[in-house]
């Protein structure tokens, strides 16, 4: 996109545009948030949004969910593939991980955004949000089962228009409704992520009419190549040289064997190169992660390491090339599951890529944090009014230390960014009660700096109830840094009758009324000897 002549681009004025087109995206969040039907999005906040130019570059981005936000750009590329032209007014909705997705419960919307010039209508860029419904079909409810395929995970959707010049798609809507548990609240967390996305169109088109869309687009091209240079020098800092990690999910969930994943990291100059070739080969359950996952945690590392005001756009990507092997754990194909690969996999991709840079960058790399989004699940029949719930949480943990500092404790880490449901909002929206809901203290491993605790969380059954679990390092602790100690690896257990029953990693078990399960959250590790 040549950059027109007779616009100035200056310091002051790219600060200008970046905040701007940052506001836009944070502005799409809050209206998710304050739109959301279900606690999952309107709660938890579990969604994500950002802007495009119209080639399909990222713009900017809010400060949501690293592992949605560094994959977006391949459901944009799969949605302007899918399409030769599109209307104002257009939706395009996509959740099928093969085809720019992350995991079934991850619907994409994605909108063109014309802008009025000399009375004409112009496609200036694109807007996106992704959102982590609740129940999206497939064998367990809340669809993240430990499944065998990935039809066992819920209903695939490939790139459809869902709104087509400003008008639902009201087929398409009655079938993707009739394949979930929660048809209503689908219904109204998608009209949420609708109403997001006009309100990207309406901000852009406010930028256009006040600064003009050469302009606009001169300084979307200047943040582009801005952030590229930034992430250039970020990687030069770093010695060159190849550096090798090794680091392991527990399981799959069906067959109990660990499974590397191998991360050579490799920096040259303002370069640097992660390949994966040495990593388990895809998995039988469902914790495989898509390329897009295992982009968007190398992604997310580098941005980590650079300045925190620098802009994150299309030229982050540029100096970072990722080489997944197709058919390994970080890279798989259809028809295997995938619904971990999002939220567990991408952990632990994130974990070896963190190990490997701690070899060049040892004062800076902290521990292993707890590496893991302890995904709960449950559905059933709520009496209260005689239809499904399905429910979806992930827990926070251990942050690992760092030098200097102390890990914190209770919190999401690395490739996830939500927050908790609020015990009120949890048991006034489910048939469930929370009987304790604290700090698990003593979890962080020891270190010079200590790292930070886990959590308990006890969930009280009221009605009979289908749940699954999806966690990791229940097994293989999260690892210190510098002779600093692991932390405590997580625990789950069932309460039932007084009997307590130490449940596997990955499990779905049926609940009675009366049952308790206690989900322990794994601490972090610590840095340097203690």
């Amino acid at each position: 996109m040549a950059i027109e002549p007779e616009v100035l681009v200056d310091p002051v004025s790219l600060e200008i545009f970046r905040s701007a087109l940052t506001a836009i995206a944070e502005e799409m969040g809050a209206v998710l948030t304050r739109s959301g039907y279900s606690p999952n999005i309107k709660e938890r906040r579990d969604f994500s949004c950002a802007l495009f130019d119209r080639q399909g570059r990222l713009l900017a981005q809010a400060a949501h969910i690293p592992v949605h936000l560094g994959a977006m750009p391949d459901s944009v590329a799969a949605a302007l593939a899918a399409f030769d032209t599109f209307a104002p007014g257009d939706v395009v909705a996509l959740n099928d991980p093969f085809a720019g997705g992350t995991h079934l419960p991850d619907i994409t919307l994605i909108s063109p955004i014309y802008v009025t010039v000399d009375g004409e209508s112009v496609l200036a860029g694109f807007a996106a949000n992704r959102a982590h419904h609740a129940d999206v079909g497939g064998m367990s409810a809340g669809s993240m089962p430990v499944a065998s395929e990935i039809y066992q995970e819920g209903i695939i959707i490939p790139p459809i228009k869902l709104w087509e010049a400003g008008q639902p798609n009201r087929a398409a809507l009655a079938l993707l409704l009739r394949n979930v548990r929660t048809p209503d609240e689908r219904r109204g967390d998608l009209t949420a992520q609708v109403a997001a996305n006009r309100t990207a169109e309406r901000r852009l088109q406010e930028l256009v009419e006040r600064y003009g869309l050469p302009t606009v687009e001169a300084h979307g091209e200047a943040l582009i190549a801005y952030a590229e240079r930034i992430t250039r020098a970020t990687i030069e800092q770093i010695p060159d040289g190849v550096y090798r990690f090794t680091d392991y999910l527990d399981d799959d969930g069906i067959n109990g064997r660990p499974l590397p994943i191998v991360a050579t990291v490799t920096v040259e100059g303002g370069t640097m190169t992660v390949d994966f070739s040495g990593s388990a080969p895809e998995a039988e359950g469902s914790i495989n992660a898509v390329a897009s996952v295992a982009k968007s945690a190398v992604y997310y590392v580098v941005r980590c390491l650079m300045p925190p005001d620098a802009p994150m756009n299309h030229g982050t990507f540029a100096p970072v090339t990722v080489h997944a092997p197709e058919g390994t754990v970080v890279n798989a194909r259809p028809p295997r599951p995938v619904a971990g690969g999002n939220v567990e996999c991408s952990q632990r991709i994130t974990d070896a890529v963190l190990g490997a840079l701690a070899q060049a960058l040892p004062g800076v790399i902290p521990a292993a944090s707890q590496g893991t989004m302890n995904n709960v699940t449950a559905g059933g029949i709520d009496p209260r009014t005689g239809q499904p719930f399905a429910y979806y949480e992930t827990m926070g943990g251990g942050m690992g230390a760092r030098k200097g500092l102390d890990g914190l404790s209770g919190v999401h880490v690395h490739m996830s960014n939500t927050l908790n449901t609020p015990v009120e909002a949890f048991e006034y929206a489910y048939p469930m009660r929370i009987g304790a809901y604290r700090l698990r203290d003593g979890s962080g491993g020891a270190g010079a700096a200590r790292g930070g605790d886990g959590l308990e969380r006890e969930i009280a059954f009221l009605v009979p109830t289908e749940v699954t679990l999806l966690t990791e390092r229940r097994r293989l602790a999260p690892w210190g840094l510098q002779g600093g100690e692991p932390g405590a690896p997580g625990e789950n257990l069932l309460v039932r009758n007084g009997e307590v029953t130490k449940l596997p990693g990955k499990v779905r078990f049926s609940a009675r009324p009366g049952d308790r399960l206690v989900i322990r959250s794994p601490g972090g590790g610590g840095w340097g000897k203690p």
